[in-house]
């Protein structure tokens, strides 16, 4: 028997949407692990009623946003317009992990959720400010017909990052005569989950002297039908949910758990009645509390009047490399954009009122923007002359544009069937030297700074560059630039515009 408790529920009218953010650098593959506990608090929070989503960096307006990850680095200047609640599910303190100050600074000011009460006292100054959640049994993970223990062909299975410590540790249990499986590569998701389910057990051992359980790799086994065996330590001290579904041992019983226990008759039997167990393991009152905190911090914020906001900085591109706390634009709904939005189109007009699901009011207004990086984009676009000049109406006198491209001659050019054009060192003139052409008079784009980039997007010479970034800043042209405007243009210039009689 298990999940016997019925599911506490909070008045609808009290839930606002929920957003569970994971906070993932690009390319950063160890993102993926926080969406286990992030799957798992949307489905305590559902069990309220609460319509809950998650989401990959992006913050939803009027939603109260859990970030899980903000250690990997978050702009605290989000919290002005979002509920934001964040997830610690660091080790923070003596013998933890080595982070950012920034951070600390991060849960100190902010809303905070974590995992462990030796955590708080290093953020908080009142621990009775802080909700306590722990994982438990997942159903939503649970095979229908799990494999036998005596069936799997993984001895043992150990995933996660490795260290001094950990090494030490799993070559003194294959001196017992186990077994350690370990990706050759990290891995994640269902791909991991179909691992776990083909080992006779998960191996958990610490990484941090300050040794926490790590009941976010536990919990996700156990729901999946597959033991945990556990190094337990002083400082480990496991939620009670766990301590009768772990199998336990420190250093004095390490060679006997592994050359005894483990591959004796009786180790499925007692295996099978952890799991059993785990499945009762149900922490739904903390999740109760943890969401009626939210709440609580989200009414705070939603008395607040919301003004419309006036994009500082623009991303022209979203998907894998959307950037939170700038105003991310794209042409494909696909990629998850901020606001779908066509900077080449004929038919765009300054300024853009958005209403946008994840930055809220905005507005996109001519002379305002202080900065675009568009990473990899006009490679793409059909128009590049309309958007050159819309984004040089968009940003102010001495705003920035941060460009990346494909170099003509390298690989990189020309593998994207999208791709409409190669680029080099002379596909800026137009923009900077020979702005009339495009009708422009009394700006146009100087080019700052150049540089040749290889395929890791580090400096190189030339003669090696897959890419190319340029920077352009937009400027006034001279009374020597208008005059020559003059000279070349069909007209004379948009301030000396001829009668109709002479037209």
């Amino acid at each position: 028997m298990g999940m016997t408790r019925p599911p506490l529920r909070i008045a609808m009218t009290a839930l606002p949407p929920v957003n569970l953010v994971v906070v993932q650098p690009a390319g950063y593959v160890h993102s993926l692990g926080l969406l286990d506990p992030a799957r798992y608090f949307r489905w305590q929070f559902e069990r309220m009623g609460a319509r809950a989503t998650i989401s990959k960096n992006r913050l939803v307006h009027g939603a109260v946003n859990f970030v899980f990850g903000a250690h990997l680095g978050f702009d605290a200047e989000l919290c002005q317009r979002h509920t934001c609640v964040f997830v610690n599910l660091e080790q923070l303190g003596a013998g933890g992990a080595a982070l950012d100050p920034a951070y600390l600074a991060l849960l100190r000011r902010g809303a905070v959720v974590d995992y462990h009460a030796d955590n708080v006292e290093q953020y908080a100054a009142d621990p009775a400010d802080v909700p306590i959640v722990s994982m438990g049994y997942a159903p939503y993970v649970a095979p229908q017909e799990p494999l036998p223990l005596s069936e799997r062909p993984i001895d043992l299975l150990f995933f996660g990052s490795l260290n001094d410590r950990r090494r030490e540790l799993i070559r003194r249990i294959e001196a017992t005569g186990r077994q350690v499986s370990i990706p050759s590569a990290p891995v994640y998701g269902p791909e991991r989950d179909a691992l776990i389910a083909n080992a006779r057990a998960v191996l958990n051992c610490h990484f941090y002297d300050a040794a926490r359980f790590e009941q976010v790799r536990a919990f996700q086994a156990l729901s999946l039908g597959t033991p945990v065996v556990s190094e337990r330590v002083a400082g480990t001290e496991p939620p009670a949910g766990f301590d009768q579904c772990v199998t336990w041992f420190d250093d004095a019983t390490l060679e006997d758990t592994f050359s005894r226990r483990l591959p004796s008759s009786d180790f499925d039997a007692r295996a099978a009645a952890q799991l059993k167990r785990f499945r009762d393991v149900d922490p739904v009152r903390a999740f109760a509390h943890c969401l009626n905190f939210a709440i609580g911090v989200h009414s705070v914020r939603a008395a607040a009047p919301v003004e419309r906001q006036t994009v500082r900085r623009l991303h022209i591109g979203s998907g894998k490399s959307y950037r939170p706390g700038w105003f991310n634009i794209d042409v494909q709904a696909s990629t998850l954009p901020d606001a779908l939005l066509d900077l080449s189109s004929p038919t765009l007009e300054l300024p853009v009122r958005i209403d946008s699901t994840f930055a809220g009011p905005t507005v996109l207004e001519a002379g305002h923007v202080d900065e675009i990086v568009a990473d990899n984009v006009l490679e793409h676009v059909p128009d590049l002359p309309r958007l050159m000049t819309n984004c040089l109406a968009l940003l102010r006198d001495g705003g920035r544009f941060l460009i990346d491209v494909p170099y003509e001659r390298a690989s990189t050019a020309w593998q994207d069937p999208t791709h409409v054009r190669a680029m080099n060192e002379n596909s800026w003139l137009y923009y900077t030297d020979w702005f009339w052409y495009l009708g422009w008079f009394e700006h146009r784009f100087d080019l700052a700074a150049s540089s040749w980039l290889d395929l890791r997007l580090q400096p190189c010479a030339q003669a090696q560059a897959a890419f190319m970034r340029v920077e352009l800043v937009k400027r006034q042209t001279t009374m020597d630039e208008r005059t020559a405007a003059r000279t070349f243009r069909a007209d004379f210039g948009p301030d000396l515009v001829l009668a109709p009689d002479c037209a």
